[in-house]
């Protein structure tokens, strides 16, 4: 449960970041991390587009950078994008310097005050230094399609287990995750909608 639903203990060590939208009526927050690819995105785009959703899109810099077509019919259909940093750096990992640099990088291609953390992971310095400027968005759910450890069917059942009104839910639109991606979105959507939630953009 640590890393589908973050406790609130945990979320509590970041105040200054959000990671729950609670709605009056019932809703979520659909987002993918890692994008765009051509690959991935453009089949993200079309089933988004098939259930009438918008969701919110956490680029990777470089990879706006290699496929800046992808990333402007993300924008074009009308989806919110945030910052995932230039190179999808921990923030754990490297000085705050090195990784506000690395978000400033990709802020040339991306432009947006959104912003979510690589892997979830940011020091306080870190998010010190970029809270007046930019909403540093955390998740309340993480379907954990990445692990190829999991079945599509798993990675359903967290979506299931999980949400609650106003959750952040995240995905991702990448090769590591294409196969669980394919298998539970559609199923998540459908279920989602079965269960009364209506699917909500993070603002800009």
């Amino acid at each position: 449960m640590f890393i589908e639903q973050p406790p609130l203990l945990y979320r509590m060590l970041f105040p200054e970041t959000v990671w729950r939208i609670p709605m009056k009526h019932k809703a979520v927050f659909l987002t993918f991390d890692d994008g765009p690819i051509p690959e991935v995105t453009p089949w993200v785009l079309d089933l988004l587009d098939k259930y009438d959703i918008k969701a919110t899109f956490f680029c990777v810099g470089d990879n706006v950078r290699k496929h800046p077509e992808t990333f402007a019919e993300v924008v074009r259909r009308g989806h919110s994008v945030g910052n995932h940093t230039m190179h999808h750096l921990q923030g754990a990992k490297v000085t705050t310097k090195r990784y506000i640099a690395d978000i400033m990088e990709a802020e040339s291609y991306i432009h947006t005050p959104l912003f979510r953390p690589p892997h979830g992971l940011i020091r306080w310095k870190q998010a010190a230094a970029i809270k007046d400027n930019m909403r540093i968005i955390m998740y309340d759910l993480v379907t954990r399609d990445y692990n190829r450890k999991l079945s599509g069917e798993q990675v359903l059942d967290n979506v299931k287990r999980y949400v609650r009104n106003g959750s952040i839910v995240v995905f991702h639109d990448s090769l590591k995750s294409e196969q669980n991606l394919r298998y539970a979105l559609p199923r998540a959507i459908e279920w989602l909608k079965e269960n009364g939630y209506v699917f909500l953009p993070i603002p800009m």
